[in-house]
């Protein structure tokens, strides 16, 4: 929970109508948009003037969120962006931790500005750039920790069937379906609150998760044919090359959650895929875990990248082939 006195302080600011800028991370999940979108609403209710502002594009499967067509892109729409964020009196920083998340562009402009911040995360290690921070690995999603701030500004009454549904979007990716170990009791207490206020829960399932191209499934496909066991380090890795992601017209989002199908064999506990961006010019990397093999200290300490104990990403600059044999060589380090 956040300090009695900070909560204190932003009841104060939000007293009086406030231009508002809310930010997820670059690449933005269901978490991402599900708690800036849920935040967003609340806010509106209260006569502020706010604007969800993302760094790039979210995918598709998220389209269908309360008003989420009223999200700016930055990087499509800089000089806009940037003049919003600098006339902003207030900036929530949702679902990351440190401003090189939102990409390099971004964080050059956020860098610069003297406004009061808020920082709501759940990943580790957060960086002291927010005024006021609630940042907390205890909970499973930054929407729950979303709910959690709004019953603490007394603001529960505003939570709506619109809001409430954004909230569980974030809760239920976040937890890959309640099946994670972050979920608590406290988890499905909030979601048994959210699914009172009226959402349709069966029906957001659908829209998240049985909402696939048929490209998709087909790329899924050639996903499961690319991957590698490792049985000497109870280990799998998929790779997915820029030809392939062409092959099968890829669009953003069309590779989320392939690389939990690698854990999904008996006797591995962990695995990653690595997805090459000729564009960018890095290998994306996720890396999940089950049990105590810590792959945000790993995505850290070997791919410029971070997360969770089990759920991490990082980017390598090599090529495909040379980061699998990096990759390789690292886990036969790590065993010694």
């Amino acid at each position: 929970m956040m300090q009695i006195h900070e909560i204190e302080a932003i009841k104060s600011i939000l007293a009086t109508p406030k231009k508002i800028t809310i930010i997820p991370h670059r690449n933005p999940d269901g978490d991402a948009m599900g708690s800036t979108l849920g935040l967003y609403h609340i806010l509106k209710q209260l006569q502020h003037d706010v604007v969800v502002i993302a760094p790039n594009e979210f995918p598709d499967f998220l389209a269908w969120l309360p008003e989420s067509e009223k999200v700016l892109i930055f990087e499509r729409s800089f000089d806009t962006c940037k003049a919003i964020l600098e006339k902003s009196e207030l900036i929530f920083t949702l679902d990351f931790n440190a401003l090189h998340r939102t990409g390099d562009q971004m964080e050059n402009v956020l860098k610069t500005l003297t406004a009061t911040s808020v920082m709501i995360d759940h990943h580790q290690a957060p960086d002291g750039y927010a005024t006021y921070t609630f940042s907390d690995t205890a909970y499973g999603s930054t929407c729950q920790m979303v709910y959690d701030f709004i019953h603490q500004l007394g603001l529960e009454n505003l939570i709506n069937k619109t809001v409430a549904t954004c909230l569980y979007t974030g809760i239920v990716t976040d937890s890959g379906s309640f099946r994670f170990p972050k979920t608590t009791s406290a988890t499905h207490k909030c979601v048994a609150n959210l699914i009172e206020k009226g959402i349709n829960n069966s029906e957001i399932h659908n829209l998240l998760f049985d909402n696939s191209s048929y490209n998709r499934l087909l790329l899924l496909g050639k996903a499961l044919q690319n991957l590698k066991m490792l049985p000497e380090y109870k280990t799998t890795y998929i790779t997915l090359t820029q030809d392939e992601l062409n092959e099968f017209g890829h669009q953003k989002g069309d590779t989320e959650g392939i690389v939990n199908y690698g854990l999904s064999i008996k006797g591995i506990d962990f695995t990653a895929i690595f997805i090459e961006h000729k564009e960018e010019g890095i290998i994306k990397i996720s890396f999940r875990s089950q049990g105590d093999f810590d792959v945000n200290q790993f995505a850290r300490k070997h791919f410029n990248g971070g997360g969770h104990i089990n759920a991490a990403g990082g980017k390598s600059f090599l090529n495909l082939d040379e980061t699998i044999q990096q990759f390789i060589a690292i886990l036969a380090e790590e065993k010694k």
